[in-house]
Order: structure tokens, then C-alpha cells, then sequence
């Protein structure tokens, strides 16, 4: 991206993002590519919810035409996670797509219109370079601005689902030993399905949960558990006291009538041994190469539903190349029409025939696969799918810093 001042450092162009008003990112965005890349026209395009669509971000309440997410140039660059060049009707100008990412975060695209002329890679690198560096921005500025959560939704969020969307750390996480890729339904009703992750220098921890009950009693509940177990996860504690905390915590409140099925994973980044915890419902799965095997965990109770319970850790090893899903009980346990499960023959079908495609497609897959057995209406019950590729980390390598 050629400065107007060549002797102009590129990080300059960070600093002035940094410096923009949080609900300003996207004018900021627009001069400094007009000015370095003689950009004529500048669009953020944001994922919806239910990933369907990308959302232009404008003046709202009013807001451009929504772009689908898996077609068309824009699409195929949020999907393949790549820049796509498009040739438009006008022969003097053409439009690079590039895929917003925030430490494996699929946050959407921005799309500049360029002197065709000017479109060649090296530019393209430096315009890909921009991008995650206005990702970062826009993540940051949705602490002080309401704009890019707005710009997201198609629609209203229930109350429940507004509630639990905040909670969540993201929809993705990636770094070198693994990627991570996730999805909730109905995108826009949540109310009790949760995931949260947290990495560390040799370690990642994991949790599904599947709070009981629905819209706001769901949600409540839910974040309860989540607070609970981040708090007991930050004081250090082994994985299955980080269980009981949780598990006092929410009987203590709930007395019991209310409980939290929660997966609770931790893995070693050095050697891929897994500890695990398994407090209800959610169910895990293996794809090692092309077969598909459920790792069956000793089922203990879930949190909150005694006081006191004990809670025991189990062992299990991943190895590169491995696949691991987690699936809430809106996945396994959906009937359709007829009565038919969901189950591990149609989750097996769904896997087998999205082997080679990311976490984020595959977690997504799971879901629209789900939806279609559900006779292809919107879900009545909670569904969480998190999708996690390990690579692991070489024996002879220093720790990684975090992606």
C-alpha cells in the first residue's frame, strides 16, 4: 500500500485507526486507503448471527443491502478465508475482497474498489495486512460503541440471546497447535447454550454448556455457570475443582431446581493429553482420519443439581491431524417430524462430508444439518456445536505465543 510520503512507516496507518472515535473506524478506514491505495469506495461488511449474511456497516439505523455469506466474491473471501479479486463492469475499477479475522475470529470482509491498475498482490498482501489491523480496532471499539453489534443483526435479538452472545469469548480462536471453530442456533433466541475457551502458554481450556430451561431463565443460568467457572478457571485450580466451584456456586443459588449440563475440557499443548470432565449432556466426538468415534466419558452429574458433588477427571490423548466436536444436547437429542433422533448416524453423515473444510464450516454444517433434519424450520431447542483441529505443538519447539 504506497504512502502519499514513501518515508511514512506503515504502522502510522494503525496508530490513526487507533486514534479514530470508536463509531468512526470505517471513514478513518475509507482516507487512508483513498490516500496510500487510491481507494474510491471503502466497505466493512460484518457476519450476521446465524452467519447467513454479511451486513454493510453505515449510518444506522439505516444500512445497505446485506451480501450473502457463502456466495458471491464477497462471500467466497469470508468462507475461504482468502482475498478475492472482482472484476466489475467497469473496466477502469476493480474490487479486492479481503476476510476480517481477529485471532481466528471470523468478524466479516472488507471490500475496496481500486484503480484496476493498481490491483496487484503485493498490494493485495498489505490491504490483507490493513483488514485484520481494522478487525482488531473494531473489536476493541465494540466496548464503547453499540454500532458494529447493531450493524450484525438481520433482526432483534431476544433478550436471552443478547445476553448470551455477550457472554461468549467469540466464535473462533486459532493458534498454531489448534483452531477452533463454533455455532449456536437459533442465532437469534439463544438462551442456554454456551462455549468458552481460554489459552495459555502450554495449555487451552474448553467448556459446552447447556443450561436447563429457556429464554431468560436459560440465560441466567447459564451465565452463572460460565462466571462461576471462569472464576474458579483464574484462581488456578485443577479442573474438576473448577467443576465443584460451579457446582456450589449454582446450587447454592438454585437450591438444586435449576442445573447446568457443562463439558469441560483442558488440553496440554505439548504432548495432546487431554483432561476432561464430563458434568451432563454435551457429547464429544473424534474424527481421526475418516472415522468418526464418540469418546465416551464417565457421565457425572450436572452442576449445580446436588450439593456438593464430587467431580472426578478422566484422560484421553489427541494427536495431530485429529478432529474433536462437541455437540449440546439441542444436537444430539433434536427429533424430527416423524420422531426420528438427530444422533450419531446423521452427525457421523455430516462429519464424513465436511472432513476437509474448516472448523468454522464444519461447526456450521453441523448446525444446517441439524436444521434440515428438523424439517428445515427454525429449532425450538438450543444447539451449540464447537469444532476443534489439533495440530499440536513439535517436541523441540519453544512455547508459542498466543495467535
Amino acid at each position: 500500500m504506497d504512502a502519499v510520503n514513501a518515508s511514512e512507516p506503515v504502522p502510522s496507518a494503525e496508530s490513526r485507526l487507533r486514534a479514530a472515535p470508536p463509531h468512526a473506524l470505517v471513514a478513518t478506514a475509507a482516507r487512508l486507503l483513498a490516500e496510500r491505495a487510491g481507494a474510491r469506495d471503502v466497505t466493512l461488511l460484518l457476519a450476521d448471527y446465524g452467519l447467513t449474511v454479511l451486513q454493510p456497516v453505515t449510518h444506522l439505523p439505516h444500512t445497505g443491502d446485506p451480501v450473502p455469506a457463502r456466495e458471491g466474491p464477497a462471500g467466497t473471501a469470508f468462507t475461504a478465508q482468502s482475498p478475492v479479486v472482482e472484476v466489475t463492469t467497469d473496466p477502469a475499477t476493480g474490487v479486492v475482497h479481503l476476510p476480517i479475522t481477529v485471532r481466528g475470529d471470523r468478524l466479516g470482509v472488507l471490500s475496496v474498489r481500486l484503480p484496476a491498475d493498481r490491483i496487484e498482490p503485493s498490494l493485495v498482501l498489505q490491504l490483507g495486512e490493513f483488514a485484520t489491523a481494522l478487525g482488531h480496532e473494531v473489536t476493541t471499539a465494540g466496548r464503547d460503541t453499540d454500532l458494529y453489534l447493531q450493524a450484525r443483526r438481520t433482526r432483534r435479538l431476544t433478550l436471552a440471546a443478547e445476553m448470551q452472545w455477550q457472554l461468549l469469548p467469540g466464535r473462533g480462536c486459532a493458534r498454531a497447535e489448534y483452531v477452533i471453530g463454533a455455532h449456536l442456533e437459533p442465532a437469534y433466541a439463544i438462551g442456554g447454550d454456551n462455549f468458552d475457551w481460554s489459552t495459555g502458554a502450554d495449555d487451552l481450556t474448553l467448556t459446552v454448556t447447556d443450561g436447563m430451561g429457556q429464554g431468560t431463565d436459560a440465560s441466567l443460568l447459564t451465565s452463572l455457570a460460565v462466571g462461576a467457572l471462569r472464576n474458579a478457571r483464574r484462581a488456578g485450580v485443577s479442573l474438576a475443582d473448577q467443576a465443584c466451584l460451579a457446582d456450589q456456586a449454582l446450587f447454592a443459588h438454585y437450591g438444586g431446581t435449576a442445573y447446568a449440563s457443562t463439558l469441560l475440557l483442558r488440553f496440554d499443548l505439548d504432548t495432546g493429553a487431554v483432561h476432561a470432565v464430563d458434568a451432563g449432556s454435551p457429547q464429544l466426538f473424534r474424527q481421526r482420519g475418516t472415522a468418526v468415534e464418540r469418546i465416551e466419558l464417565e457421565a457425572q452429574l450436572p452442576l449445580g443439581m446436588f450439593e456438593e458433588t464430587p467431580y472426578e477427571e478422566q484422560a484421553f490423548r489427541v494427536e495431530p491431524g485429529d478432529r474433536l466436536i462437541v455437540v449440546s444436547t439441542g444436537v444430539h437429542g433434536t427429533r424430527s417430524a416423524t420422531g426420528d433422533l438427530f444422533g450419531e448416524r446423521a452427525l457421523r453423515q455430516v462429519l464424513g462430508a465436511t472432513g476437509g473444510t474448516p472448523p468454522h464450516e464444519t461447526a456450521r454444517a453441523v448446525v444446517a444439518g441439524l436444521i434440515e433434519h428438523f424439517g428445515g424450520k427454525d429449532l425450538t431447542a438450543d444447539a451449540a456445536v464447537v469444532c476443534l483441529d489439533w495440530t499440536g505443538r513439535a517436541a523441540d519447539s519453544a512455547p508459542a505465543a498466543v495467535a
